[in-house]
């Protein structure tokens, strides 16, 4: 019986439920409705796009597309494939973003590493040099000279190469290795002799998977959603990239008032509702890459980005 009466008030204690202060639950109500405030900005936007791109023009261009597709048709879409014109931009704004993010996750991990060693002679000044460019900018027309000069206009290297590096992923890189790579470990390697290359290439790459996933994913965002280099530095339309062909649709769907004389109002009309559609559905396509990249990289791309980033 004493047992039984020792564990009684034992079990009223552990199943009371600990009643939250009213100021902590106003708290909570007040954040989530925030959060969901947040939530529904980002995705009206998303779901009004994907809504009207598989609409009728005729529905878009008199505001019955609120939400829901009205119309439900699949034209546009089928017309982005049957176009050279969005298609070969689809084709250009892959091989961009991939190359792109190669070659700056490349060039990133090989200034960043260096960087990160204690031991490397003029260590501050090359790190001071690297960050020169983020304090003084040339500006538009000396670099354009430069990719003249270079023999790059109108070449896919004139849109890979001028932006290869971004400085902040180094500096990023570089907090990743100095904190993840402890100097006992490259100690360790030497006295199993192992060379700087050897301990690069099988000891510090290696445990490198969360920052280069980091890297691939800011270059190959940034390369994807890229146009004005394009802009400038080509005038071969077979080389522009989605991004510069959709610039160039919204740009045409907007008619010149200078232009409208003696032009029939019915097929004016008729061609604003085909580019009304039709850029709906050139947005989508063009969000549809790294939504569907980014849940393969999310776990190496936060842990990367946190350890990155703490100094």
């Amino acid at each position: 019986m004493s047992v039984l009466a020792t564990r009684r008030p034992r079990e009223r204690i552990q199943s009371r439920r600990i009643k939250e202060p009213k100021s902590d639950h106003a708290f909570l109500i007040i954040n989530y409705g925030v959060l969901a405030l947040f939530c529904l900005s980002v995705l009206y936007p998303l779901i009004f796009v994907l809504s009207a791109s598989v609409s009728s023009a005729s529905a878009i261009n008199s505001g019955q597309v609120i939400l829901w597709p009205v119309g439900f048709n699949i034209d546009a879409y089928v017309d982005i494939f049957r176009s050279p014109e969005l298609f070969g931009g689809l084709l250009n704004s892959l091989f961009y973003a991939v190359a792109g993010a190669l070659i700056g996750t490349a060039i990133t991990i090989l200034a960043a590493y260096p960087l990160s060693r204690d031991d490397l002679p003029f260590r501050r000044p090359l790190t001071f040099f690297f960050l020169i460019p983020t304090m003084f900018s040339a500006g538009i027309i000396p670099n354009y000279i430069v990719v003249r000069q270079l023999g790059l206009l109108d070449t896919r290297w004139a849109i890979i190469l001028p932006g290869a590096m971004a400085i902040f992923n180094m500096i990023v890189t570089r907090t990743f290795y100095q904190i993840n790579i402890p100097k006992e470990l490259l100690e360790a390697s030497r006295v199993d002799g192992a060379s700087d290359f050897r301990f690069f290439f099988q000891v510090a790459l290696p445990l490198s998977k969360p920052i280069i996933a980091v890297n691939l994913l800011f270059y190959g965002v940034t390369q994807w959603n890229s146009w004005f280099s394009a802009f400038l530095y080509l005038t071969n339309s077979d080389l522009y990239p989605l991004q510069l062909v959709l610039r160039n649709i919204l740009a045409k769907s907007a008619p010149d008032p200078a232009q409208l004389s003696g032009v029939d109002v019915q097929e004016l009309i008729r061609n604003r509702e085909l580019f009304d559609k039709l850029k709906y559905a050139v947005i989508v396509v063009a969000m549809l890459p790294p939504l569907i990249v980014y849940p393969f990289v999310q776990k190496h791309f936060v842990k990367g980005a946190l350890i990155g980033s703490l100094k």
